[in-house]
C-alpha cells in the first residue's frame, strides 16, 4: 500500500526552511534552490508545492501567523477569564515583540516580507487584512476599558493604531539592536498605563 503523504507537513517543512534562510541570510537569499537545500529536499519537491516565490513567501508568513496566534491563545488562556483588559492586550502584543530567539527569527522574516510585499499588492493583501483585524480587536478593548473608567484620549481606533505602530517600531528597534528589549518593554508598559491605567 502506498505511503500516505502529509502535504501540509511538507509545506510547513519548506516554510520553516524559508524562514531560516530569510532570518540568517536575508530575503534576497530566498530562492527555490536555497530553500530546498535548507529543507533537505529536492528543488522539484519545492516546486511541486509552490509554483512561485510569492506562493512560498505567503505560505511561510501564514505559518508564522498561525504560530503567533497559537502563542497568543495560550497566553490569554493562562491569564484566565478574570484577567483585566490591560493584561489581555499586554499578553497579545508582547507576542509581536522579538523578545526571544523564536520571535526574533519571526520578526526578521516578517520585516523582510513587508519589504518584499511593498510592491506586490496580491502578496500584501493578507497581512493588511490581519493588521486591520488586530487594530479592531485592540480598539474594541480600549472602548470597553474606557466604558469601565479607564483614562480617555484619542478615539479608540486612533489609539489602537498608535499602540500597534509603537509595537511595530519597538520591534524594529530591537531587531536593529538600537534599543535593548528591556527598555522596549518598559516603553510599551508606559503606553499601556496611559491607555488602561496602572495595575
Amino acid at each position: 500500500m502506498p505511503k500516505k503523504v502529509d502535504h501540509h507537513a511538507r509545506r510547513t517543512l519548506i516554510a520553516d526552511a524559508l524562514m531560516r534562510v530569510a532570518a540568517d541570510r536575508g530575503l534576497e537569499a530566498v530562492s527555490l534552490r536555497h530553500v530546498a537545500a535548507e529543507a533537505g529536499v529536492s528543488s522539484g519537491m519545492v516546486q511541486h508545492y509552490f509554483r512561485t516565490k510569492d506562493e512560498m513567501m505567503t505560505f511561510a508568513l501564514g505559518v508564522v501567523g498561525e504560530r503567533i496566534q497559537a502563542r497568543i491563545e495560550r497566553g490569554l488562556a493562562a491569564l484566565g477569564e478574570a484577567s483585566s483588559i490591560r493584561a489581555q492586550v499586554r499578553a497579545l502584543l508582547l507576542q509581536l515583540l522579538p523578545l526571544d530567539e523564536t520571535r526574533w527569527a519571526e520578526g526578521r522574516v516578517a520585516l523582510a516580507f513587508l519589504a518584499y510585499a511593498a510592491g506586490r499588492p496580491s502578496v500584501a493583501a493578507k497581512p493588511a487584512e490581519d493588521a486591520a483585524l488586530m487594530r479592531e480587536f485592540v480598539a474594541e478593548r480600549i472602548r470597553t476599558a474606557r466604558a469601565a473608567g479607564a483614562p480617555g484620549g484619542a478615539e479608540p481606533s486612533q489609539a489602537a493604531t498608535a499602540l500597534l505602530a509603537l509595537v511595530d517600531g519597538l520591534g524594529l528597534q530591537i531587531l536593529s539592536e538600537h534599543c535593548p528589549p528591556d527598555l522596549a518593554v518598559s516603553v510599551f508598559e508606559d503606553r499601556l498605563d496611559a491607555l488602561f491605567g496602572r495595575e
